[in-house]
């Protein structure tokens, strides 16, 4: 396993890659090269200062090389490797960009139709390129698309005040001004609105999950038991949140090593 993918993966995220050490030996490779690629474009559009030219040299060393492969950039050519073996869209990939490049000039979401379109490309698409990757049959398409919603839904529950020192709002502004709130600063809200609007958004959450979850069946059990891990962890966050939305102006919510094992052995006995 690459060193340097590993650690771009590890180093920003959880719950993905825990639960992608569970999967058998080539898949937590292919997936490790997957993120990493994912991890990296991301991180041009969420350090400050963001990095618009080299995200778009990223974006070309991946689009103008689809056929090659071949880049000066070890992550894009491990990515190029998975795609082509895997058979990933070339759209797929063009619709993820395309969201990291709006990270770059739109700073929030008016109606849940933006928000969704911006979800796709960040996404939808990756839940679409792990189907691929784990040679799943299309029929689980549109439930991997359900899974990568959700989950990103979550991350814009849980993120609400890392995106707010990024200047950015995901939840759209018509969610907001259901529960009379203009702004998601803490110093801005009312509390009990907030609370309200915050347990309605883990409601919208849970009924994409339900949808997801329908697409289980479509996994080998061998495979499976890692995507229901994340899925646990997800939900564990979200409960978390439900109990106390306040919660998330304290930091980043992270499940301990502990709950990791915990919810492991759930999911070994096939519990989503």
């Amino acid at each position: 396993m690459d060193s340097e993918l590993r650690e771009v993966f590890q180093n920003n995220s959880t719950s993905y890659y825990y639960s992608s050490l569970f999967f058998p030996q080539k898949i937590k490779e292919d997936t490790f090269k997957l993120y990493a690629y994912v991890r990296k474009a991301d991180d041009f559009v969420d350090e400050k200062p963001q990095e618009p030219e080299a995200l778009k040299q990223f974006r070309n060393k991946t689009l103008e090389n689809w056929e090659s492969g071949r880049t000066d950039d070890k992550i894009v050519n491990a990515f190029l490797d998975v795609a082509r073996d895997k058979g990933f869209r070339k759209e797929w990939v063009k619709a993820f960009l395309d969201s990291m490049e709006k990270d770059l000039h739109k700073s929030n979401y008016v109606t849940m139709e933006e928000t969704l379109d911006y979800i796709h490309g960040s996404a939808e698409v990756i839940g679409l390129m792990m189907a691929s990757l784990l040679e799943l049959d299309e029929d689980s398409y549109r439930h991997a698309e359900m899974l990568g919603r959700s989950m990103q839904y979550c991350n814009f529950i849980r993120d609400v005040k890392e995106d707010n020192e990024l200047g950015r709002e995901y939840l759209p502004d018509e969610q907001l001004e259901k529960h009379g709130l203009s702004s998601l600063k803490k110093e801005e809200i009312d509390e009990e609105a907030f609370e309200e609007f915050m347990r309605e958004q883990i409601k919208i959450y849970r009924e994409w999950q339900r949808e997801a979850e329908k697409g289980m069946k479509y996994i080998p059990y061998r495979s499976r038991i890692p995507v229901i891990l994340s899925s646990r962890l997800y939900k564990w966050t979200a409960k978390k949140i439900e109990k106390d939305p306040m919660k998330v102006y304290d930091g980043k919510i992270r499940p301990s090593k502990l709950r990791i094992v915990w919810e492991l052995l759930k999911s070994l006995r096939g519990k989503v």
